[in-house]
């Protein structure tokens, strides 16, 4: 309509005759605006009616099944009488429009204010996401299939009513017709209390409680009395109900609906992911395992081969040593200097041994057989060995002498009986 006034974002309007507003949406996309919303209050001393206006006169032209939900709805809704109301608009939706009809000439306030994080749509994204990933877990928990019930009982008392008497009708067409209704009239109910349930815990909250109360433990009860899902068809019949409603989460918990599509579709590639990346780690095991090196087996030597393979490598480091002393890269004339014996040390690049018939014949005397170092070891071990016999001698005479004490004690009672 024309004489529509266009709210814009910060206005605070004040008029006291009627009059329709309507909210133009931005149609440039930013992500900043991913959880925003728009909220506007109408409030006034006196009653109002607030009248929604749609744009749509009827529901054919619905794309999806949440649009034609809400046209339905729209057209059942009536017009609302009260003093305060509040009307919260996602950003990249529909554009808005609606009516106020003051009963008195009596001012009333219009205030648009934009709320750039809604608690409301994050949780609904993060319960959505959460609820899809743990779907399978959650749908095997018996604490968590007493809750759904509890929760599904409590918003939809019709749809928990009539799974509960299914087995009391005989045709399956007959049910799905009575679920489909079902499910419409608790939407509408969902709809109606969402819109209201401020005014209702002001106004009847014992009621509300009570509501909650009796539907909760009667729900509890029918949950209980049948127990927790035991058949793996019903078990995957509810992991798909639990990733169904996670979808609607996600898509209600964004205002851009082209980035709960594509959170959808990452969700279901994550899923599907799963057995392709599980084969992948498993071909890269077998694949490791393959190509690992063999474990070092360690081989202890011999005494004879100890001695064998030292003479070796001390025969094979003094020919090294000869090479890199006759090199011309060798500083000659500097070892030279420094050396005590630099007529030795030639003879040994020349290839004499590195050890004189002196030093070899020194250490056979000292370290050789018949030495002072073997008589030393010797003499310590027969010195600590004759230590040791006197005390095992006292050991040895005590223990004989208890053995004669318990070898004469029974002769006196031997004589007495002869």
């Amino acid at each position: 309509d024309k004489n529509c006034s266009l709210l814009q974002e910060m206005d605070v309007i004040q008029k006291q005759d009627e009059n329709c507003y309507c909210y133009v949406q931005n149609r440039t996309i930013h992500l900043q605006y991913l959880w925003s919303t728009l909220q506007i209050k109408v409030n006034s001393r006196e009653k109002f009616r607030f009248e929604p206006i749609s744009e749509k006169n009827n529901c054919r032209n619905s794309e999806t099944v949440f649009e034609f939900v809400a046209c339905a709805v729209q057209i059942l809704w009536k017009p609302e009488t009260c003093t305060e109301t509040f009307l919260s608009i996602k950003q990249y939706g529909e554009d808005v429009c609606f009516k106020i009809q003051p009963f008195k000439v009596e001012p009333y306030v219009v205030r648009v204010k934009r709320e750039m994080l809604d608690g409301k749509l994050l949780f609904l994204f993060v319960a959505g996401i959460f609820l899809f990933h743990f779907a399978n877990s959650l749908s095997r928990s018996a604490k968590f299939f007493y809750l759904s019930g509890i929760i599904l009982g409590v918003l939809a008392l019709l749809v928990f009513v009539l799974l509960t008497l299914k087995r009391f009708i005989p045709r399956h067409s007959t049910f799905w017709i009575l679920m489909s209704g079902s499910w419409m009239v608790s939407l509408y109910f969902i709809y109606c209390f969402k819109e209201n349930v401020q005014w209702l815990w002001s106004e009847h909250k014992n009621y509300l409680l009570g509501y909650f109360l009796a539907v909760g433990i009667t729900s509890f009860a029918i949950c209980y009395q049948h127990g927790p899902l035991t058949t793996e068809l019903s078990i995957t019949l509810f992991t798909w109900m639990l990733q169904l409603t996670a979808f609607v989460l996600i898509y209600f918990g964004v205002t851009i609906p082209q980035v709960a599509y594509a959170v959808i579709a990452v969700s279901l590639c994550s899923k599907g992911l799963c057995y392709p990346l599980g084969a992948a780690c498993h071909i890269a095991r077998k694949m490791k395992h393959h190509f690992k090196s063999k474990k070092l087996v360690f081989k202890y030597l011999t005494e004879e081969e100890y001695r064998e393979q030292g003479e070796s490598e001390t025969i094979r480091a003094l020919e090294e040593l000869r090479s890199f002393c006759r090199s011309p890269d060798f500083p000659s004339w500097i070892a030279v200097s420094k050396l005590q014996a630099p007529h030795r040390f030639a003879a040994f690049v020349l290839g004499s041994p590195h050890v004189s018939p002196a030093e070899t014949k020194a250490h056979d005397e000292q370290y050789g057989i018949g030495s002072s170092f073997l008589e030393e070891q010797l003499f310590e071990t027969r010195a600590q060995s004759e230590q040791d016999e006197p005390a095992n001698s006292v050991h040895e005479e005590d223990e004989e002498n208890e053995n004669e004490m318990h070898t004469q004690i029974p002769f006196p009672y031997a004589t007495e009986l002869l």
